[in-house]
């Protein structure tokens, strides 16, 4: 690996303790953005010649502590951080940093990092975007491009949630055990957001797909600092099977590919292994939670060699579980699914039929019905289905999935016009 490769995934690696320390020391995210920053381009100048400091982190705390204050005091026209060369080789003031970075600090500077940045008056859209940006450290081009944005555009939406996270005046104490464990739960959450948004724009936007690698990595972090907590284990093993079907889920022509027709050889092995390991871990502390619900659902799926070996009834009780945690009619219409495999189609639609007004502008709900309708021969209610689905389409590669759909019924109803003639 070259010096710059070298530096750069130290830096990475850093950055959410780095600059969560340096956020609790300044109490501002802007300024301890750019105390960072500064500490980083230091890395790249000194770390080549001098050979990496024993504790990358501490370095770049202690760099980016005397940028901030330098910078502070050039505000007040005192004096100037010293020249380099009183910077370069921080001796026992780095291990000095290092041995007060104990796991107390390292867990509250991250989780305080975090937390900012899923402010509950944030809508998703910035707090991923502030994630990305704060905590990833993926440039403003880099995130508009995968959010389908101009960089300017993209420029204000950081900035707007940075403004609101200003005025909020946030404290910076350390959380209670309690406060810590709510914080938990939103930053899981905002976590799942990030992949999200990767996951379900993957074939319209390549560039979206980074999203789902730095969930994992911010997942990763989580369950470091919570190595314990079953929630995050299934937070974690639930994105790592989703991911390691990523080389599956389109065709060349960017069309979905449904679970049960993709190529399972070509799922990643290593990915699911390590998912699965997590999920009978988190299982052993028997703590269900909803995204240890989730993850036994999908590591049933890749459990199956095959299609046809999915143990659908325990999928639709898993679904049954998730239910009563989290009442949502998208859960239902997920079991639904399950119970359409195990019971049969007119098991699942009595199932959905009550959700049609919640879910109305939903386009899975219509695809789903409409698919429903198709195994039970019912035709021309499916194709209306289908044509609702095909109006809600969030993307081209859902509007064509639907179009074959419509397709084949169409065929089909041809097929029975000429049989009927003859």
């Amino acid at each position: 690996m070259t010096d710059i490769a070298w530096i750069d995934a130290a830096l990475t690696a850093a950055r959410p303790q780095a600059l969560g320390a340096l956020l609790r020391y300044f109490r501002n995210l802007d300024l301890a953005e750019e105390a960072f920053q500064e500490a980083s381009l230091r890395a790249l100048r000194n770390w080549p010649k001098n050979g990496p400091p024993g504790d990358p982190t501490a370095w770049l705390i202690f760099v980016g502590r005397n940028a901030g204050v330098d910078q502070i005091r050039r505000g007040a026209k005192l004096t100037e951080m010293p020249d380099e060369e009183f910077v370069s080789d921080l001796g026992d003031a780095e291990t000095d940093m290092a041995e007060r970075l104990d796991g107390a600090h390292y867990r509250d500077d991250i989780l305080r990092l975090l937390f900012v940045c899923c402010h509950p008056d944030l809508p998703a859209t910035q707090q991923i975007a502030l994630a990305l940006r704060i905590v990833s450290g993926l440039t403003v081009k880099q995130i508009a491009r995968a959010f389908l944005v101009g960089e300017a555009a993209m420029e204000q939406r950081i900035t707007r949630a940075k403004s609101k996270i200003a005025a909020a005046g946030l404290p910076f104490e350390a959380p209670g055990p309690v406060e810590r464990s709510e914080r938990l739960g939103l930053v899981a959450a905002m976590t799942y957001l990030v992949f999200n948004e990767g996951y379900s724009s993957a074939a319209s936007n390549p560039d979206a797909t980074q999203f789902c690698e730095e969930a994992i990595r911010l997942g990763r972090i989580l369950l470091k600092l919570f190595p314990a907590e079953p929630e995050i284990m299934g937070l974690l093993a639930l994105m790592l099977i989703q991911h390691s079907r990523r080389n599956t889920r389109f065709d060349n022509n960017l069309a979905i590919v449904l679970l049960e027709k993709q190529d399972r050889a070509k799922w990643d092995k290593v990915l699911i292994g390590e998912a699965l390991a997590l999920v009978d871990k988190a299982f052993r502390h028997r703590e269900p939670g909803a995204y240890q619900i989730q993850a036994a659902i999908a590591a049933l799926h890749a459990r199956a060699q095959k299609a046809e070996d999915t143990d659908w009834t325990e999928i639709a009780l898993l679904y049954r579980m998730l239910e009563q945690l989290q009442p949502s009619p998208v859960v239902t219409l997920n079991r639904a699914v399950a119970v359409s495999k195990s019971d049969g189609p007119a098991a699942a639609l009595a199932l959905i039929e009550p959700l049609a007004e919640q879910l109305s502008g939903y386009f899975y709900y219509h695809g789903v019905k409409g698919g429903l309708l198709k195994q039970m021969g019912a035709n021309h209610d499916a194709r209306e289905a289908y044509n609702r689905a095909i109006a809600l389409a969030n993307s081209p590669a859902q509007a064509t999935h639907i179009r074959e759909h419509l397709d084949q019924l169409e065929a089909e109803a041809y097929a029975s016009l000429e049989t009927k003639k003859n």
